[in-house]
């Protein structure tokens, strides 16, 4: 089945794609998703436009190559109206797709278990109410991944640094049993406020703890006791050894840190970027990267999920 994918920057994603729904082309029809994610079906094949805060993928698949020059053709003109520029890659026909490839991760995206309305709502009001900045926010398949990962881990003791709108904390606090505790840790109160009536909704306030203020001092302040089952690492990136190490000092044996975004676009594995393009926090990641591969304490794993999940086991 040929494919095409393009990506577009835009402060506007989901505005672009909801208007390619609300206006499809004649023999077309839109389906749209909480999220935002609108597909478009067309005699001889699809077209995704899967908004993602200030960028929007556009996938092309179609059943012969006949049909998807017509579905980019039509799709390119529709988005020309809208003031925006196309850049298709090349068509894909049954060779290896590069796991990073928008294709592959529409594909992800629709196949694992669906987030229920909850999530949907938490999801659609993190986008109104933040922008660009929604795209800090993981998607529902890294969600249900934290949620399996908690459960699979038996924990009881979880941390959290960075909450951005809670979306996170709800996946980790429902892999946690009626009597689990997650400590969630941020500096905003105003995404955070975003947070609590989704929690509520969910049931599981009561195991989440919201500590506002400087993470470090916040994991710094715990007792040094390995008790903890869990833990999740998604805030400011030029943070991320000291988070890690603190972290790590209170881990039970057995227990897991999982650090996302280690990838950075791609910046952290690139050996073509090399400073002064390397920013600090890009330094940062590369740095602790490569730490933890080579230490003698842990088990680690590196899965190409979304920006590059690092699973981290200490023995």
């Amino acid at each position: 089945m040929p494919a095409s994918t393009a990506r577009v920057k835009t402060p506007r994603s989901a505005h672009h794609a909801q208007r390619l729904a609300d206006q499809p082309s004649l023999g077309v029809s839109a389906a749209v998703t909480r999220d935002g994610r609108v597909t478009l079906s067309y005699p001889d094949g699809t077209c995704v436009l899967a908004p993602i805060g200030e960028k929007l993928d556009v996938i092309a698949t179609a059943l012969t190559p006949k049909g998807l020059i017509a579905i980019q053709r039509d799709v390119t003109e529709r988005l020309t109206e809208e003031k925006l520029t196309l850049a298709w890659s090349d068509p894909v026909n049954g060779q290896d797709i590069k796991i990073t490839d928008p294709l592959i991760g529409d594909y992800l995206i629709t196949h694992c278990t669906p987030p229920d309305e909850i999530l949907q709502d938490l999801a659609a009001e993190t986008r109104e109410a933040t922008g660009g900045d929604a795209e800090m926010q993981i998607s529902h398949d890294e969600g249900a991944f934290l949620t399996m990962l908690t459960r699979l881990t038996g924990a009881r003791r979880a941390v959290e640094v960075g909450v951005f709108t809670g979306y996170s904390s709800l996946c980790i606090a429902r892999g946690l049993p009626a009597d689990g505790h997650l400590l969630a840790c941020d500096i905003s109160e105003e995404w955070t406020s975003h947070a609590k009536p989704y929690w509520e909704r969910a049931g599981v306030a009561d195991r989440i703890e919201l500590k506002i203020g400087p993470a470090l001092e916040t994991l710094r302040a715990l007792p040094l006791e390995e008790n903890l089952d869990i833990a999740f690492i998604d805030a400011d990136k030029i943070s991320y050894p000291l988070y890690y190490e603190e972290l790590l000092q209170r881990l039970r044996p057995g227990g897991l840190i999982v650090l996302d975004n280690v990838f950075l676009a791609g910046r952290a594995l690139d050996p073509a970027c090399v400073e002064p393009d390397l920013e600090p926090d890009h330094i940062a990641i590369r740095e602790l990267n490569n730490k933890i591969a080579a230490a003698p304490r842990v088990e680690s794993v590196m899965l190409p999920v979304r920006d590059g999940v690092t699973l981290v086991r200490k023995v």
